[in-house]
């Protein structure tokens, strides 16, 4: 299949004028969300997926902002036409978190209560403060439901706490390279970051704004996070113990060896990009993450509401989040008897790899997504009428909802027929007055774990445009329609 990208992009903005209550007990006033899109929402809008980013992620994920960037979105491997997240299928949409810089409400935006820019004053958030302001944008594009949510690292927790939060809004989660909860070590690292940049003399307990930002400590904190995110192998692979521009060794302190010039290069590019303050708070959200909250729970515990199917992926060589932690999400998914599938990834790039190995990141999410079902895309907010009731019951009902098909069910929840809009406008002329004397008592079914495809073919076999889900008992769980997987078959 042949993959394209998504062409040039804008990025948008959503003000919420409201309070965003957060964890720490304070609030947030009319916060500013940063996104992007691409693709297009299905008629039903079931087709939405969620793409959560990283530390020093943003926004823009895929396509290029101008044609002359040099650089596109930073996982344009895997968003667009042809890839995993398919844009001719699938409506994708990506947020840039409350606490960062690239757009959304963060310590470098301006306080409306005092006219400055908040820095410390900035009140701590949280991964959970993340997904709740997400959930805002997601109400202010009229999604309640995302066919799919997925991240790496960091948003690969937001991608859990989705599940988590809001249990009935998620069919998929596709959580890569990512824990249940930050570990010793991860903190440990954190922590040596956010040191460098405090001890930077410039970083004057965060109010920089109006002079010289604390360049040198962002860099360090940066040189020390790039190295948790490759492997000894890749290092071995890419520098080795090779000198920089030359042969012998100089015997100083300067930069002789060309890791140590690439960790300086990376240091330089990001304090281009990112704000100091911005690296201390999304750190912290990091190191607060726990699904267990703080033991109160167990993670088998934390997961007994969730109604999502997941796709948990390790990499091989990722020592900063590494695969043990994943097969913790798997353990106590699958106690639950949640559908899971588990692939640990084999790469020498480590933690990075979620972005460097596009081809395998296309193959194992494409081939996961192919196998969605009923369940996925099904609508859960079915109209029901009791046997017995009236045609003007049913035409009432069907303008009230919107709905061209009404599902009629006995006393006992199972479903006996449906009556269409069809049926109603036949039963005026025909002067009827109980649905029992119209509706269709020979109705084709799908079964929530159906694949998409052979429901799609069942509805062309037998010329129809809407199928009630059903459980083992007959009774309504859902209902499909061709405008819902219309797109999702392509």
């Amino acid at each position: 299949m042949r993959r394209g990208s998504v062409g040039i992009v804008k990025t948008e903005y959503f003000d919420y004028e409201g309070d965003l209550k957060l964890e720490c007990g304070k609030k947030l006033k009319n916060i500013r969300i940063a996104y992007e899109t691409y693709g297009k929402p299905n008629k039903e809008k079931s087709n939405a997926i969620l793409i959560c980013h990283a530390l020093s992620g943003d926004a823009h994920a895929a396509g290029k902002h101008t044609r002359d960037d040099k650089k596109p979105g930073w996982w344009d491997g895997v968003i667009g036409p042809g890839k995993a997240f398919d844009t001719r299928k699938y409506f994708v949409i990506c947020s840039n978190v409350i606490g960062g810089c690239k757009g959304s409400t963060g310590p470098s935006s301006i306080n409306p209560e005092t006219g400055k820019r908040y820095g410390l004053s900035f009140p701590i958030v949280t991964i959970k403060d993340m997904v709740n302001a997400q959930k805002l944008l997601l109400e202010h594009l009229g999604i309640d439901h995302l066919y799919a949510v997925a991240g790496g690292s960091m948003g690969g927790m937001q991608a859990l706490q989705w599940a988590v939060s809001y249990p009935d809004m998620v069919k998929i989660v596709i959580a890569i390279a990512t824990t249940a909860r930050a570990s010793p070590q991860q903190i440990a690292f954190n922590e040596v970051g956010r040191m460098a940049i405090m001890t930077d003399p410039n970083w004057k307990n965060g109010d920089y704004y109006d002079g010289e930002p604390p360049k040198n400590g962002l860099a360090i904190a940066r040189m020390i996070g790039h190295i948790t995110y490759l492997s000894d192998e890749s290092m071995h692979e890419k520098f080795g113990r090779r000198l920089q521009n030359k042969d012998m060794y100089d015997f100083n302190f300067s930069t002789e060896f060309q890791v140590e010039s690439y960790l300086h290069y990376k240091g330089d590019k990001f304090v281009r990009r990112f704000d100091a303050n911005s690296y201390l708070y999304i750190t912290k959200a990091i190191d607060y993450f726990d699904l267990t909250e703080g033991g109160k729970k167990s993670l088998q515990d934390v997961f007994k509401k969730v109604n999502s199917r997941f796709l948990i992926v390790s990499i091989s060589s990722d020592w900063l989040y590494p695969p043990y932690q994943s097969e913790e999400l798997v353990t106590a998914l699958t106690a639950n008897d949640i559908d899971v599938t588990y692939i640990e990834m084999k790469s020498s790039y480590g933690h990075d790899a979620f972005l460097v190995e596009t081809g395998q990141m296309n193959y194992i999410i494409s081939n996961y997504l192919s196998k969605s079902i009923v369940g996925d895309i099904m609508i859960k907010d079915v109209p029901t009428l009791r046997i017995g009731s009236t045609i003007e019951e049913a035409a009432k009902l069907m303008i009230e909802k919107g709905k061209t098909h009404i599902v009629v069910v006995a006393e006992d929840g199972r479903m006996v027929g449906v009556v269409t809009a069809w049926d109603l406008s036949k039963a005026i002329v025909e002067k009827h007055r109980c649905i029992n004397e119209i509706m269709t008592k020979e109705v084709i079914c799908a079964n929530q774990k159906d694949s998409i495809k052979n429901a799609a073919e069942k509805m062309e076999r037998y010329d129809i445009s809407a199928m009630p889900v059903i459980d083992e008992e007959r009774r309504v769980i859902g209902l499909i329609t061709s405008d819902s997987i219309a797109r999702m078959v392509k």
